[in-house]
């Protein structure tokens, strides 16, 4: 077999195992609140905006804070190092993925899922009616 068929062959395999490793640390799991505080990994938690509970964004820091309930009913600060969404109170449920220290979420990255507007009541009476 020829040398270059050879350092060809290594150097598509070291490429795909590479992206592979890659991707399959960027995926995360999701959990609740409980279970990030355990796992002390990268994780992504799924869960509500408590409007009643302190919120606000610092601009030191540039850090937007808030409490989120996550699935199982646990209720815990978020630490969002990003200014707040624009839709951030119109969300349904929100996304945060970070990792969770001494019992506050420190997200780098959220998802906020907002109603759709396919979703409203006149469009589900017409959908029936046919």
């Amino acid at each position: 077999m020829k040398p270059r068929v050879i350092v060809g062959t290594v150097a598509i395999v070291a490429f795909t195992s590479l992206l592979m490793w890659n991707f399959g640390n960027s995926i995360g799991s999701f959990v609740g609140f409980e279970e990030a505080e355990q796992s002390g990994a990268r994780v992504h938690v799924v869960g509500t905006w408590v409007e009643t509970m302190p919120h606000g964004f610092d601009r030191e820091r540039m850090v937007f804070t808030f409490h989120m309930k996550d699935e199982a009913g646990e209720v815990r600060r978020v630490s969002f190092n990003r200014p707040k969404p624009n839709n951030f109170e119109d969300a349904e449920s929100l996304v945060v993925i970070g990792t969770m220290r001494n019992g506050v979420m420190y997200s780098d990255d959220m998802l906020v899922k907002c109603p759709s507007k396919y979703n409203d009541a006149s469009n589900l009476e017409l959908s029936s009616n046919m």
